[in-house]
């Protein structure tokens, strides 16, 4: 492996970390519906567990409530019961074949829980970037004991893995300070 695939392989993985902390933060409950707090759920679904969104259509109504419409008549029951004993507080209310989650307003404690929720992701997504520095830098450091790269080149290499960390973990830091204004926001 050269430097440059070295490198290229840390920013790759480094953009994934950022991509899968994104995804966490939607998981994250904020005052407002967002269809993907349900991504989580699981449904029995003919003796077998399935995602949410393999058994019903998920949308919003409006910024307060989310929609969802089985696919089958018979499967209502069963997702509404799956929503209600998930750990995220929901409580649905059946129309006819129309299920609706209307999310509950947060107290300012649990506003604090999330916030605390959200900073502890976000020191998780920056320990994986570091630990993909420090891989890097190892992977640099063999590179020069097998005398395949001069100690410049290790300089130099190890430098832009620093940036490119340096990069993330702020990119990190902004997309927690975002996260934390939206769950604060009443």
């Amino acid at each position: 492996m050269s430097l440059e695939d070295i490198k290229k392989t840390t920013q790759t993985k480094m953009d994934q970390s950022i991509a899968a902390f994104k995804n966490n933060l939607t998981k994250i409950r904020t005052g407002r519906a967002n269809p993907a707090i349900l991504d989580t759920i699981q449904v029995d679904y003919y003796g077998s567990m399935m995602p949410l969104s393999q058994v019903a259509n998920v949308s919003l109504i409006d910024s307060r409530t989310i929609s969802v419409q089985p696919w089958e008549k018979n499967m209502a029951a069963k997702i509404e019961k799956a929503i209600r004993e998930s750990e995220l507080g929901l409580n649905p209310a059946s129309m006819g074949d129309l299920i609706r989650v209307p999310m509950p307003p947060m107290s300012e404690e649990r506003r604090k829980e999330m916030t605390k929720l959200v900073r502890t992701e976000g020191e998780n997504a920056k320990i994986a970037v570091r630990n993909l520095r420090r891989d890097a830098n190892e992977s640099v450091k063999k590179l020069v004991k097998d005398k395949l790269a001069s100690e410049d080149e290790q300089k130099r290499s190890e430098a832009d893995v620093q940036k490119a960390t340096d990069k993330h973990i702020a990119e990190i830091d902004q997309l927690v300070a975002g996260k934390e204004q939206e769950i604060m926001a009443v």
